[in-house]
This record gives C-alpha cells, structure tokens and sequence, in this order.
C-alpha cells in the first residue's frame, strides 16, 4: 500500500505513475476522501470529548432536563458522524489499496510489455544440423509428457510429467536450493558483480498454499480476474508463486535489524487461471494451471534493498549460466512491473523451436509497499522502527527445463543434461 502522505503531498505524480503503469485511478477523489475523513474525525473526536463531558456531570447527582437533552444530542450527532465516518473511511481505504506503488525513475514508461528494454544478452545460441523441435514434442516422444490422459482427469492445462523429465525437475529444484544455501557461492556472485551485499545463505521454507484474502490483498497480490483461484466456501485463495505466502510471513511483526536480511527460499506447487493465454503458450509445461515454482524472497532494511533486488538478479543470472542457456535480461517497464513494484527485471531464456526469447524468471522490487499493508516494520539499532523492505524473484520455475530441452537436443530426439545437474541424476550425460 502507498503512503498516504505522498498522496497528499504529490497527488498529481501519483496519478502520473498510476497512468503510466496502467491503471485508472481517481486520485482527486482519494484526496477529497483524505480531507473529509480527517475532518469527520475531528467532529467525532468533539462529539467523543463532549459526550464524556456530558456523562461527567450526570455523575454528580440528578441531572436537569437540559444536560439530559443535551446528552441525548450529543448520542444522535455521534452516531451520525461515527457512520459517516465509516463510509467515508471505507471509500478511502479501498481506492488507497488500489493506488499502485511508484516505479522508479529508471524505470522505462512503456504502455505494453513490447516496451521492456533489453539489458543484454548473454551466452551462444545453439546451432542446428536439423530442425529443432519443441520441448513438447521431444518429451512427447519420449513419453516424458501425458497431456491426454491429464484432461480426462483434470482439463485442459494439467499434465503429467514422467520419467526422466520429472527427475530432471527434481535435480533442477536440488540445484538451486544448494546454490543458494551456500554462502561461499554467494558471496562470490556480490564480489563478481561489485554488490555490497550480506552472504547470507538463504533459508529453505515450504510454505503453505493458500492464504486468507485479508493477507493475500496486503501483498497487492490477489488478482481475481486473472490469476487467482479461489477455494469454494472458505476465505482462502491458492497461491500462484511462493512468495504469495512467504512475504505475508511476518505480518504484524517487528523484527530486530540485527537478525536482517532474512532470505528465504521457498518451493510450492502454484496455480494460475492463466486468462487469455493460447496458441504456443498452451503447449507442454509453458503455462499450465499447475506448476511447480521454487521463488526467492527477503526482508532487508530501506538502505539496502535496491542492491538486494540487484542480487537478486545476479543469483538468477548465476543459476542460467551454471545451465549454460543463452538468455537475455529485460529491463521491464511501467505497464509490466506490476502493481506493488517500484522496479522490475525478467530473464527470458532462448527457445530454438520459436526462435524467439520466452520468459523464464522475474525479479520484484517491492521497496515498503507491502510491508506497510503488512505492518511488517524493522527496529533499528538506534531504536528507531521503520516499516520493512521486501524483494522477490524467480530461482526456478519449470520453464528452463523446457530451455534445457530444446538448447541441449540431439538430432536423435535425445537431450544433453547440462554438467551442473549431472550429480543429481546418477551423472548421467544424455537422457
């Protein structure tokens, strides 16, 4: 949630920010509904005092007619200002909720995500003495992949995934938590990329997939339409990645600056409605209702969050290089980041059988905009408490296993295991 006090302050480049993200936001009536609210506070906090003033001299023995009448004004005027109150403050709340969080400067302003601007591009793509297939069709003919029998089960966008595919997903999810629970590794990708960051492992979670709306909305999170699957009868929503309930963690809490940063990993199976999506999206694991995702989140301090997020990234390139997948990395603009993000990074990897980039991880910076929803705060070691900073991003999903597939096949319908993963998979080369 944004503060409110830069609604005041800035009301015009709020509404400038939530334009350039997107979103239609009234932001002259957030500040009408600022300014009456307050003012109906003020009434009722006179009714308040006067009433108890009222009360006051009833007590000191039988009350004239006029204090009796006057103490029975007093209870009707309260009562209108108190239920004013609250519908204005109702107003007020949800369209605060729905302000999104301001992008930094560097952000670019695009109205699409054709207008994420590329960073670089790292690694060499693959070279073929035949056509490529896709993932699909490879794990298809290898039976690694039963679409078929999943929609008699589930519907459309499930799968089962078989065999050496599901082993290859297991090594891939051993891999990364190994990586970033290892402080030598971690402290070797801050000094390679010149970031002042802790060492500090990550912690491995396994978080709960659901979560209350209450929680899931102080994330900024909960996207009804779109994304988010909810449980019939109960005030539950599946989660659709895991930081969706590994950033709500420490609601209502204060934690010491001493036990900071806290890193987690978390693995979850998610889901998604994934409205709207067709064609080559719909193919394989692309983009399924269920997935399996292992998701990096952190509580830091304000004066280090930006260069977590920026390891953050580091951390995602490491993992695709040590694949050794040709990928690039996106700078994403207004329209992309999302609605709690300040700023936000993608890493597409390459996809011979598209010839073309597709996206396999995204790094979130959230700076306080959860953390205040959250009323998750950090004390200071001078003694000072100030509201927390979050940071999210992909370790893996399943879509570089669809990368893997594809950069690594063999003119026999066979994949090459990139050497990082071997160990997990009886070092095996070829699978």
């Amino acid at each position: 949630m944004i503060d409110v006090r830069l609604v005041r302050e800035h009301p015009d480049l709020v509404a400038q920010n939530a334009k350039n993200k997107g979103y239609d936001i009234d932001v002259a009536r957030l500040v009408e509904l600022d300014e009456e609210r307050r003012s109906l506070q003020q009434q009722v906090d006179e009714l308040r005092e006067r009433r108890n003033q009222n009360a006051a001299t009833m007590k000191g023995g039988r009350p004239d007619q006029a204090t009796i009448d006057e103490g029975k004004q007093i209870k009707i005027e309260l009562a209108e200002r108190e239920s004013y109150l609250q519908n204005t403050d109702n107003e007020f709340s949800t369209l605060l909720k729905s302000i999104p969080n301001m992008a930094l400067e560097s952000v670019p302003v695009g109205a699409t995500e054709d207008e994420n601007v590329v960073i670089r591009e790292v690694g060499e793509k693959p070279q073929f003495d035949f056509v490529p297939k896709s993932h699909a069709e490879i794990a298809e003919a290898k039976g690694w992949l039963d679409t078929a029998r999943a929609v008699k089960i589930a519907g459309s966008r499930f799968v089962y995934v078989k065999g050496d595919m599901a082993r290859l997903e297991f090594a891939l999810w051993q891999f990364g938590i190994e990586t970033l629970t290892n402080s030598d590794i971690l402290r070797k990708i801050a000094a390679d990329n010149n970031l002042n960051v802790s060492d500090k492992p990550f912690t491995l979670v396994l978080p709960p997939a659901v979560a209350k709306t209450a929680v899931f909305e102080a994330t900024g999170r909960l996207n009804k339409q779109e994304q988010t699957y909810k449980i019939e009868d109960e005030d539950l929503w599946l989660n659709a990645s895991a930081e969706h309930t590994l950033s709500p963690m420490y609601l209502d809490e204060i934690l010491s600056e001493a036990e900071l940063p806290i890193r987690m990993v978390g693995y979850t199976t998610a889901f998604r409605r994934e409205a709207g999506t067709y064609g080559k999206d719909t193919e394989g694991i692309f983009r399924l209702h269920q997935f399996n995702k292992l998701e990096m989140e952190s509580f830091t301090t304000a004066d280090v969050s930006l260069d977590e997020h920026l390891f953050l990234v580091a951390i995602q390139e490491y993992l695709m290089q040590q694949l050794g997948l040709p990928y690039r990395v996106l700078e994403k603009c207004t329209a992309d980041i999302g609605r709690p993000n300040a700023k936000g990074v993608d890493i597409d990897v390459w996809l011979p059988s598209q010839k073309q980039y597709r996206e396999t991880h995204t790094a979130d910076y959230i700076t306080d905009f959860q953390a205040r929803a959250m009323k998750t705060r950090v004390r200071r070691e001078a003694g000072t408490v100030e509201l927390a900073h979050t940071n999210d991003a992909t370790a893996f999903s399943q879509r570089p296993i669809i990368g893997i597939i594809e950069n690594c096949q063999t003119v026999e319908g066979n994949v090459r295991i990139p050497e990082v993963l071997r160990p997990y998979l009886g070092d095996r080369e070829v699978i």
